[in-house]
């Protein structure tokens, strides 16, 4: 699996470069003055948005990044060099945090946004800034300071406006290779994706929003089941939530019960409350998959009713046949783009 969304990497910037301690030696100047010129600051450590990546991947073996020093002074007013940085390229959406503290450090989101995670040392002065008129031959000369040194961990979350929620396997790969030019994997087993996608919208009258498919969740996702709290981050910059409910789900859910469509959006809603109460706040749209099928178009108002009891609109699609796509894609513009529900 590529899509890595977390990793902790260690970084040391480069200390600077010592001063010099020299003199004049030419011929004809008997009695020369201080000659020692500075250190050069040492390089930094630096992260760089990169907008053509999307995971995290080139630091799951590669942990450790040490930055080169600065060179010392020389005679002759000579200034050491300075240390080249290291840039280290990272995806749209990557928070920086102290891996001791967790303090966030940087929330990097656009293309080319730089952040200094370990800032290089300042290389030191040479004697030839110590001269004075009582003292024109100093012997002292500065030491160059030492670079930053920390452990951070490097945490992706996907910049979408919207996140597509659902239990395994109710067909938000499906939807979402309908709507965009998203492909994921789409088979008929539980758990088929296995990572988070993005898929860019497109509407008429240049409209468009980006939709984030997070793989699907179970009961406990808030404590880590079925990597569900790692999943849940992805929804963390998501503007609106769209549950995707399946009328043909079976088996069995919490406590034994059969599972329906309700219960597994009451499941899912109690979920985002444990994991996080402002995302469970947020807007949602739910919508209820798979109507293509005689059966469920019987049964939909049945499905309907509990959800209409509740002020809740439940949006029918098929998303193998793309029957009813194309209401939902313009009440979920409408939230995104915060416009009123057409009268």
């Amino acid at each position: 699996m590529n899509f890595i969304d977390e990793v902790v990497i260690h970084v040391r910037a480069g200390d600077g470069g010592k001063g010099a301690i020299a003199f004049r030696r030419e011929k004809f100047v008997p009695k020369g003055g201080p000659s020692g010129g500075d250190g050069g600051d040492g390089a930094s450590v630096v992260l760089v948005v990169d907008g053509g990546l999307s995971t995290l991947l080139d630091f799951r073996y590669k942990k450790e990044f040490l930055a080169p020093a600065g060179q010392a002074g020389a005679n002759k007013d000579r200034y050491g060099r300075a240390g080249e940085d290291i840039v280290l390229r990272v995806p749209p959406g990557t928070q920086v945090l102290d891996d001791g503290t967790d303090e966030l450090i940087g929330d990097l989101r656009a293309d080319g946004e730089r952040l200094v995670v370990a800032q290089g040392g300042k290389g030191g002065r040479g004697n030839i800034h110590f001269a004075t008129s009582t003292d024109q031959a100093p012997r002292r000369a500065e030491p160059g300071t030492p670079g930053e040194e920390r452990t951070i961990r490097l945490e992706l979350k996907l910049l979408a406006d919207v996140g597509l929620l659902g239990f395994p396997n109710v067909g938000k790969s499906s939807l979402i290779a309908r709507i965009s030019a998203a492909r994921p994997k789409i088979a008929d087993y539980p758990f088929t994706t296995l990572v988070p996608n993005l898929g860019s919208v497109s509407l008429p009258g240049e409209r468009g929003f980006v939709v984030a498919d997070i793989p699907g969740l179970i009961p406990g996702a808030h404590t880590g089941a079925g990597l569900g709290d790692r999943f849940l981050r992805h929804l963390d910059r998501t503007r609106v939530l769209v549950h995707l409910l399946d009328a043909t789900a079976e088996g069995q859910g919490e406590a034994g019960t059969p599972r329906t469509p309700l219960r597994d959006w009451e499941t899912l809603n109690r979920e985002l409350s444990l994991y996080d109460a402002d995302l469970a706040a947020r807007p949602q749209i739910v919508v209820l998959n798979k109507i293509d099928l005689p059966d469920v178009r019987r049964r939909l108002s049945q499905i309907a009713r509990p959800f209409t009891r509740r002020g809740v609109e439940l949006h029918a699609i098929s998303a193998a046949t793309g029957e009813g796509v194309g209401p939902l894609l313009e009440a979920i513009w409408r939230l995104v783009s915060n416009r009123p529900t057409a009268s």
